[in-house]
């Protein structure tokens, strides 16, 4: 009672009052005589214009969707350097999905021709989008048969039939003078009816209360979400792609250093073993440099098995089994494009994943009013019009027509209270997908602030290990010279020379590090800073 009183402002029936609160179960059922054409002509008039003023007359219960009221910093604290405190409401301002900006290709930033290569193969190829594109046509198809049940079923059907009847035996009595009477018994022949017949059958449930556009709201909502999702799968394999290709580089470059590695400990093993045949050092010292040296191996050998790992994750990406796909070793510049200072909150807005979390909270708003609906009678119209003849001419000019026409408006007493249940679940929905979507903002917040901080302190990180591999190569130079001048071993030049490849191998980890954590802000930005960028926020 309580929900129908609440429900009752929401619906419009014209000048005609109807109390929600009273229950019924009315179904009547008229049929009429055949009227002549002319009258036929005048109902169908009068019948399309009492449909166009019921649909006129109809509401949709439930409730009409909001977006969830969510606030947000427009600043983001790791880019402005200071903390945002929450007191500053001045500052915040409403969230709102902006997913269908284009983010072009904003991989072009790094600047690498075959990182651009894979990337436009993964948008033709890579299985989980077109998985995703599959997915959002089918759920258009659903919306559309969802707008269907707005329309009428018409039905026609056409038959034939042929029908053998044998008749019944005649008795014949004749009488004669000599012998008396005598009967005789006469089958007539059987007889065959043909009947051709047609008929036509209409019905229609008038949305009066919403339930079918609530059900069409809901789908397109899940369709849009669908298309949200779409962006969703693409940006992350973008980004996916992206990082392992910098990743792969990046093992390319430390593999050099492996290499070298590996060269400057083999030659202090041979060096090390001469000087224990000459009696200079002990066999302890030469079965250290033997570990040194298998220490070294294993890492080259495990670099490679990483570099292989991210080539088949990137052939795989791009629709492609592992066996046909290879990308040959490259040394290339590893530095991360320019970011600016202070990035808006805006670009956050066009997250496919905030978009399709906001869409699904729009599709359980809308699965509320169909559950609501649910309370509220069905009325169905119904006409039948079928025509009958002897032969497939008469059907067509001479037919026998009749036809009927009725309605019904039905009503559910007693449920034992399945549909105060459905409201009540419907309702739950909607308050989890809320939540679900205020938390996928909060997610999203978090990725770009961890992106953020990793680039501030890798930049700084990167530069003190610059600086450490600059003196480490400084240090190798004077050792170099020392030794040409006969005042050091060329066991101190080998040293120095581990020294400084330590130093350049540990600045290529530290420089893939930002690679990935660029990749990583442009994904959690929503697809980059260089393709259209939304207007700036209006000052509170």
């Amino acid at each position: 009672m309580a929900t129908h009183n609440r429900l009752r402002s929401r619906c419009s029936l014209g000048a005609a009052k109807w109390n929600p609160g009273i229950l019924y179960r009315f179904t009547p059922g008229f049929r009429f005589a055949a009227p002549r054409l002319s009258s036929i002509k005048k109902r169908k008039i009068f019948s399309f214009l009492a449909l166009a003023s019921l649909s006129l007359s109809s509401c949709m219960v439930g409730p009409n969707y909001v977006p969830p009221k969510l606030v947000v910093p427009p600043q983001f604290k790791e880019a402005k350097g200071k903390k945002i405190m929450g007191t500053v409401r001045k500052n915040w301002k409403p969230i709102q999905p902006q997913d269908d900006i284009d983010r072009g290709e904003w991989w072009k930033i790094f600047n690498e021709p075959v990182l651009n290569d894979l990337e436009n193969q993964l948008n033709h190829f890579n299985q989980s989008i077109v998985n995703a594109e599959a997915n959002f046509r089918q759920s258009l198809a659903i919306v559309d048969q969802a707008r269907a049940n707005l329309y009428p079923t018409v039905v026609g059907a056409f038959s034939l039939f042929r029908q053998r009847q044998a008749g019944g035996a005649t008795s014949i009595i004749s009488t004669s003078g000599t012998s008396g009477t005598a009967t005789t018994n006469i089958a007539p022949a059987a007889t065959t009816t043909t009947i051709y017949s047609a008929f036509l059958n209409a019905s229609w449930e008038p949305d009066i209360w919403g339930l079918v556009r609530r059900t069409i709201e809901a789908d397109l909502s899940l369709a849009q979400s669908n298309e949200a999702l779409i962006g969703v799968t693409r940006l992350s394999a973008q980004g996916a792609l992206a990082q392992y290709y910098f990743e792969l580089r990046t093992l390319d470059k430390a593999q050099k250093y492996l290499d070298e590695t590996v060269i400057a400990y083999r030659k202090i093993l041979i060096f090390t073993r001469n000087q224990y045949k000459s009696g200079v050092v002990s066999r302890a010292e030469v079965v250290q440099a033997q570990i040194q040296l298998e220490s070294a191996q294993a890492s080259a050998i495990n670099n490679g098995i990483l570099r292989g790992q991210y080539e088949h994750a990137i052939a795989v990406l791009m629709g492609r089994p592992p066996a046909y796909f290879s990308l040959k070793p490259a040394i290339i510049k590893l530095k991360p494009p320019a970011i600016p200072l202070e990035v808006p909150t805006a670009w956050l807005e066009r997250r496919p994943d905030i978009a399709q979390a906001e869409r699904l909270v729009q599709q359980a708003s809308a699965l509320i009013g169909v559950a609501v609906a649910a309370y509220f009678p069905n009325l169905t119209l119904n006409g039948t019009v079928s025509a009958a003849g002897r032969s497939f001419h008469q059907l067509i000019h001479k037919p026998a027509i009749s036809w009927s026409a009725g309605m019904q408006l039905a009503e559910t007493f007693f449920d034992g209270g399945y549909r105060a249940a459905g409201v009540r679940a419907a309702k739950e929905q909607y308050i989890a997908q809320v939540a679900n979507y205020r938390q996928v903002v909060l997610t999203a917040f978090q990725d770009v602030e961890d992106n953020l901080i990793s680039l501030r302190l890798l930049e700084k990180q990167g530069i003190t290990q610059d600086k450490q591999a600059t003196d480490a190569l400084y240090a190798l130079k004077i050792v170099k010279n020392q030794y040409k001048a006969g005042t050091v071993p060329y066991m101190n030049v080998l040293t120095a020379q581990i020294s400084a490849l330590a130093a350049e191998q540990a600045a290529t980890q530290i420089d893939g590090l930002q690679m990935t954590s660029a990749v990583g802000l442009v994904k959690a930005l929503g697809g980059g800073w260089v393709a259209v960028i939304p207007p700036k926020l209006p000052k509170a």
